[in-house]
């Protein structure tokens, strides 16, 4: 989650927030296997794996602001929050394209902008900076996503409940995609700001 940089930061691993964030790690295959059961014969299992989400959305809230107010933000949690939000993403995606209810442009756009920020990443270690910090708008951006997607597997049904979550969930991957890809683009600028910087001291 976004902290403020003035907070003291921890290297301890054990802390409630870290075990938190692994936690949601644990629960990205689980909820893969769910999602896509139907598709290798088992029951459909869309109710389990929505309450996974749930709880994964829940503990995202938690670990940050746990962090924060007992003072338990550690180099482990920058790392293991924005993973665990990157994989439940991806699993979703995977998961919702493969059964047909997400288009594949809209899992090719979101995929495009990760693979984006890798290359950012690799650019950042080759000059001696860490992976930039998540910010309010990439935060924002992955909460719309994170509605969107629990949404819009509820559509894959009939009747008002299905038709109003298709509306809801589509409009909130629409923001959360425009979102995802701002906040993309203000991590290039940053990253090149960093670059010529470099240069310049050189």
């Amino acid at each position: 989650m976004e902290v403020q940089e003035t907070r003291v930061q921890t290297d301890r691993v054990l802390t409630i927030p870290n075990i938190l964030s692994m936690a949601r790690l644990v629960g990205v295959p689980v909820f893969l296997w769910l999602i896509l059961w139907p598709e290798f014969g088992g029951p459909k299992s869309d109710g389990w794996a929505l309450l996974v989400l749930a709880l994964s959305g829940i503990s995202d809230y938690l670990d940050g602001k746990l962090a924060r107010r007992w003072n338990q933000i550690s180099s482990l949690g920058r790392l293991l929050d924005p993973a665990a939000d990157r994989l439940y993403i991806l699993s979703t995606l995977v998961g919702l394209t493969w059964r047909e209810i997400l288009p594949f442009w809209l899992t090719a756009a979101l995929l495009l902008r990760e693979l984006v920020l890798l290359v950012m990443v690799g650019i950042l270690r080759r000059h001696g900076y860490p992976p930039p910090q998540v910010n309010f708008l990439g935060k924002a951006a992955t909460f719309n996503l994170m509605y969107a997607f629990p949404l819009l597997l509820l559509s894959d049904g009939s009747g008002w409940i299905s038709s109003l979550a298709a509306i809801f969930g589509w409009a909130f991957a629409g923001w959360g995609t425009t979102l995802y890809w701002w906040a993309g683009i203000l991590y290039v600028v940053q990253v090149r700001r960093l670059v010529r910087a470099d240069a310049m001291a050189d």
